[in-house]
């Protein structure tokens, strides 16, 4: 049995706890709230990392304090009020000064709870514009920011990685699944080297990596009690990136009108409304930084992540389903199968999404 009150007293925070109870549904980390007993001492967010995900947590707090050092600077100097909901605040612990707490198996962290706000789950063309204008402006405050940022996740977005895990798992077949496969296999295949565009243009010279989200979802912002963007919260994976990452990994999810899971291909379709809703965005909040071939190769990143997906859930079916929960024994030749269809769908409107980003963007 954890003994919270026990975590909660290795951190410098204020007033008597009242209380914890479990917060959210996270899927990586588990969440608590603290309650205070006193009016004038501020409630708390505890979480456990998992750090079987993020295994270095020293890396992950580091990146998480340089960010939100960064933008609280920058939200200073720009005179904004109500600072303290705006960015996230973590709490050190009482000896050492670090943001996280180790009891010898799990690691720890707190930050201030932001009272009064909350955050949405609807996937709508408004949500999704707040959506891209909030990714936008987050990286806009972090292009200059010097600090040294690592990857919390090493390689999270390498499409050249993924490539080779797959091939690896086909090379070795340790479940005899290859000759089922052998068509999705030769169509990921077929598209292999312009979907590693993006590593070629960064070792060219002509991308570069930013500071970015790598988690762009509509309920990773949070919002006050009149519906103003407050804050973009769940930070784990802040790290240098593409600005793809950011373009193309809301999309996949948020601009699928099917589930990422379909058995009913007929469901899945790119949604146009939501693109350019999140595209304009976007552009808006990152366009007085992003290159041209940034730009340029957004609908390159719309496709590029349905194609990612696709690969690492065929190496995962080959390789015996050991990286993905699945609920059924297809489960992930299902989703590699939505995700290829995800992908076509995107094909069809990469004209059309060319020709409304270069409309936005020439204002």
């Amino acid at each position: 049995m954890t003994d919270f009150h026990k975590i909660v007293a290795q951190f410098a925070t204020l007033g008597t706890v009242e209380s914890v109870k479990a917060l959210g549904n996270g899927l990586i980390n588990d969440t608590y709230v603290v309650r205070t007993s006193e009016t004038d001492a501020p409630d708390y967010v505890l979480q456990r990392i998992n750090h079987h995900i993020f295994t270095d947590v020293d890396v992950l707090q580091g990146n998480i304090e340089a960010v939100t050092a960064h933008i609280r600077r920058k939200l200073q100097e720009a005179g904004t009020d109500d600072i303290d909901r705006k960015v996230l605040r973590f709490i050190p612990v009482k000896e050492g000064g670090k943001t996280y707490y180790h009891d010898g198996e799990n690691y720890w962290r707190m930050m201030v709870f932001i009272p009064g706000a909350h955050t949405l789950e609807a996937v709508t063309p408004e949500s999704s514009r707040c959506a891209g204008k909030a990714f936008g402006e987050f990286q806009s405050m972090l292009v200059d920011i010097n600090a040294d940022l690592k990857e919390s996740i090493p390689d999270f977005h390498n499409m050249e990685l993924r490539l080779r895990q797959l091939r690896e798992a086909v090379a070795s077949d340790p479940k005899g699944r290859v000759a089922g496969v052998r068509d999705l296999i030769d169509e990921i295949e077929s598209r292999a080297d312009e979907m590693c565009l993006a590593e070629r243009l960064h070792r060219e010279g002509r991308l570069p990596k930013r500071i970015c989200h790598c988690d762009t979802k509509v309920n990773n912002m949070m919002f006050d009690e009149q519906g103003r963007m407050l804050c973009v919260i769940d930070l784990d994976t802040v790290m240098p990136s593409y600005v793809f990452s950011d373009y193309g990994d809301f999309l996949r999810t948020g601009a699928n009108k099917g589930d990422e899971d379909d058995r009913d291909l007929d469901h899945v379709e790119f949604d146009m409304d939501i693109f350019r809703a999140f595209t304009k965005g976007y552009l808006a909040g990152a366009g007085a930084f992003l290159t041209p071939v940034e730009i340029e190769n957004l609908p390159y990143a719309a496709a590029m992540f349905p194609y990612m997906q696709a690969v690492r859930f065929l190496a995962d079916y080959i390789n015996g389903d050991t990286y993905y929960k699945i609920q059924y024994p297809e489960h992930n030749l299902v989703r590699t199968r939505a995700q290829l269809k995800l992908l076509h769908s995107v094909d069809s409107h990469t004209r059309e999404m060319h020709e409304y980003i270069k409309s936005v963007a020439a204002g």
